[in-house]
């Protein structure tokens, strides 16, 4: 692979000779590594894409141009952080048996996370994906593609769950009873989401779709910098961005963590999200928006834990498991994570209709 690398570095200019290479991060999508001089401090990005998951990396690269370009003209001090360009003018490289790369400058005295351990992590966090879409509230929505259809379909999720029940694997279904008459005890948050859709008070804006911590640059003093890994930037609702911030960050264990009794709501860390959101978006949301900020949370966590068991009734076609039950244990997380936001959403929902109340910006 190095040798690929090294082919790729010389398409976009630069000398392999001069630069040291290493794997970067913790992606599981991308392949991403760091090229640093060995005599400069200059550093990139070099990234791979998962074409079999972005089936048209075309049309992440058009993305990024519009939203540069936008930037640019619009918000020309914000950090955004897009591919550079080869000699040739593309942003992207195509290698007939490696695939697609690009690559960014890295931007010095910057760093990410993997997990929110403090609240001030989840209110930058939170700021900069609220500081993102609003910067973009004036573009043309319909200029961007959509690079990854379907991705929060909850309807289409539960449809891929139902047909699932009716075709897979029978002893698996057994095991899963319990939670298959959970999920389907709660369809009420589809058919919210159905709803939301048929409201023209939910507005359609620039949503990221993957509001991980790890997607945020900080700075040297832990202030964020911007938003990165910008390939499932595409037109969505909010709750899209707000519940992936829950579905992530409420919790102090992953989605990965077998041992529910670990599992909880963290209510500082909630409420540092509301705050650095809204802090940007409290005159951009509606009020029906706000008012469906914690169902936010629920469409996300619910939905994942209908792709985790639906993967798993049909022999975990999508999510490859590290171990026997794998997907199982997954989707029993979400549940339980779930069930514990359920538990508190009027508290929630509470402390969110407060910060309205007092016009947090």
């Amino acid at each position: 692979m190095i040798n690929k690398l090294q082919s790729v570095l010389k398409a976009f200019g630069l000398e392999p000779a001069a630069y040291t290479i290493e794997e970067f991060g913790s992606g599981l999508i991308n392949n991403t590594w760091k090229i640093q001089s060995r005599t400069a401090g200059t550093g990139f990005i070099l990234q791979r894409i998962n074409h079999q998951v972005f089936k048209q990396p075309d049309h992440i690269a058009d993305n990024i141009q519009t939203i540069a370009s936008w930037l640019r003209e619009q918000a020309p001090e914000y950090l955004f952080i897009a591919p550079l360009p080869a000699p040739q003018g593309h942003t992207m490289h195509y290698d007939s048996e490696a695939g697609y790369f690009r690559i960014f400058p890295f931007i010095a005295n910057s760093f990410s996370i993997d997990t929110v351990s403090a609240p001030q992590q989840a209110y930058e966090a939170a700021r900069q994906f609220g500081l993102f879409t609003k910067l973009l509230a004036g573009i043309d929505i319909q200029a961007l593609k959509i690079t990854l259809p379907d991705f929060h379909n909850l309807s289409l999720r539960y449809r891929q769950f139902e047909t699932a029940l009716n075709s897979g694997n029978k002893q698996r279904m057994a095991e899963s009873a319990a939670l298959i008459e959970f999920l389907q005890e709660q369809q009420a948050i589809v058919a919210t989401y159905e709803s939301i859709k048929r409201d023209p008070a939910f507005h359609i804006r620039v949503t990221h779709h993957d509001t991980k911590i790890s997607n945020v640059l900080f700075d040297a003093r832990g202030k964020g910098l911007c938003v990165i890994d910008l390939d499932t930037v595409m037109p969505g609702y909010f709750i899209s961005d707000v519940g992936d911030m829950m579905r992530t960050y409420l919790s102090p264990v992953s989605e990965e963590e077998a041992d529910f009794s670990k599992i909880s709501i963290r209510e500082d860390i909630f409420q540092a999200i509301v705050n650095g959101y809204l802090g940007e978006m409290g005159q951009e949301l509606t009020a029906p928006e706000k008012a469906h900020f914690v169902y936010a949370g629920k469409f996300m966590i619910y939905m994942q834990a209908l792709r985790f068991l639906t993967d798993y009734l049909q022999n975990d076609q999508y999510y490859k498991p590290r171990y026997e039950k794998h997907n199982l244990v997954r989707a029993g997380n979400q549940v339980v994570l779930l069930q514990k936001l359920m538990e508190k959403e009027n508290e929630l929902s509470r402390f969110v209709q407060q910060r309205v109340q007092v016009g947090i910006q």
